[in-house]
């Protein structure tokens, strides 16, 4: 239902509406012409109010808002105002509110599913939705069939979906919202260049990328699914040692092409190392990747970004980091898919940190005395004392 006296914005907002949802059977109340509500108005058989600000010089859309927020039972309320009022809406605390003035198709769409999806009013539709729910369909990613949700980080959501005009399964990762200020700026920015820097590179042992959406108020990207696991799954069942020296090799055959593209990967860690069903390794997540030629304005200096178990000393400490902090983080995989064990274990972030600095190399056990030289030339405390390049460890296996 919406009600407003202006009837071109009701129009307006009928065509939003009916453009996403074409089946939606839509209301319009003009309070002016029609009198104004009764107090005892209940909005039953609703799904959601759109509200406008407009109700006649005798009564303003904030009085009316305050009197359908304060009602039990009532539908979700989407309230659209002014400049003016929108302090007095937000006190409120509808369901969703806009500047009337300032309303975009993607946003509106985008709000309107997540007001519905919160109040359970919609099961599902056909393409894929990220929301604060964190589960069901996104209303501006078409072509793609929901399967079920992977993970989710603080800025991006990772859904299995199906291509509809292929019925080829894909991952959508896709970013919940286009950044305004502050830190969401440097998140945007790290999605789009994980996604142009993945693009950039065709090797058996990275992630491909299919497609890229960007839109008023997402992003996407459609990439290849990966089904047979992560690395982390593989080392908590126990890695044979032919295959965990073959899982090296492909990494670091990957690392030598991102590194090549003078680019940096800076959060390589067993649960982005992902196996296809024939057992071959793809590196996937690039979201902290950084061009190593660039000035960044994406992260500053002194900034501390990856896990730290498998961050070298340099980035943990938030000093500058080159391509052998990379070959830092593989060797502490390779340490772990050789024993099952991370080489650096502490009670906080910091004490791991610390350990990575000024810990001794921990030895392999007898049985692989002979990758203890690769482990010490990996994890080396200074990179200048590193192999110095991914090709290198290739070369010696």
């Amino acid at each position: 239902m919406i009600i407003d006296e202006q009837a071109d914005f009701c129009s307006l907002l009928m065509h939003h509406v009916t453009t996403h949802w074409p089946d939606a059977i839509i209301s319009a109340y003009d309070p002016t012409s029609a009198g104004h509500l009764p107090d005892e108005f209940g909005g039953a058989g609703n799904d959601v109010i759109l509200l406008g600000s407009y109700h006649g010089e005798e009564r303003d859309g904030i009085e009316v808002l305050e009197r359908f927020v304060r009602r039990k039972n009532f539908p979700p309320v989407v309230y659209f105002g002014t400049a003016e009022d929108e302090k007095a809406a937000a006190r409120l605390q509808p369901d969703a509110h806009f500047i009337r003035d300032h309303l975009s198709h993607d946003s509106l769409i985008v709000k309107l599913s997540d007001v519905l999806l919160s109040s359970q009013r919609i099961a599902s539709t056909n393409s894929l939705f990220i929301g604060d729910m964190r589960t069901g369909i996104h209303p501006l990613i078409k072509g793609y069939r929901f399967l079920r949700k992977l993970g989710s980080t603080e800025h991006s959501g990772v859904y299995l979906a199906e291509r509809e005009s292929t019925h080829m399964q894909v991952v959508l990762k896709v970013l919940r919202q286009m950044p305004e200020q502050g830190d969401s700026i440097g998140a945007f920015d790290r999605f789009l260049q994980e996604y142009e820097t993945i693009a950039e590179m065709d090797h058996p042992n990275i992630v491909k990328i299919y497609d890229l959406g960007v839109g008023d108020d997402h992003a996407h990207i459609a990439m290849e699914y990966l089904d047979g696991g992560d690395l982390r799954n593989k080392i908590e069942h126990g890695v044979g040692t032919a295959n965990a020296v073959d899982y090296l090799r492909q990494i670091a055959s990957a690392l030598s092409a991102v590194h090549r593209k003078n680019v940096l990967h800076r959060d390589l860690k067993p649960g982005n190392i992902m196996l296809r069903r024939d057992g071959s390794i793809a590196l996937i997540d690039f979201g902290l990747a950084k061009r190593a030629k660039l000035e960044s304005a994406i992260t500053d200096r002194g900034e501390i970004f990856g896990t730290p178990y498998y961050m070298s000393p340099e980035q943990g400490h938030g000093n500058g980091v080159d391509e052998r902090s990379d070959i830092y983080s593989l060797g502490v995989i390779f340490f772990e898919l050789l024993t099952g064990e991370k080489p650096f274990k502490g009670g906080s972030a910091m004490g791991i940190i610390y350990k990575h600095a000024q810990a001794p190399v921990p030895l392999l056990p007898p049985r692989l005395a002979r990758y203890q030289m690769l482990i010490n030339m990996m994890l080396a405390k200074a990179a200048q004392d590193r192999l110095q390049t991914a090709a290198e460890i290739e070369e010696w296996l």
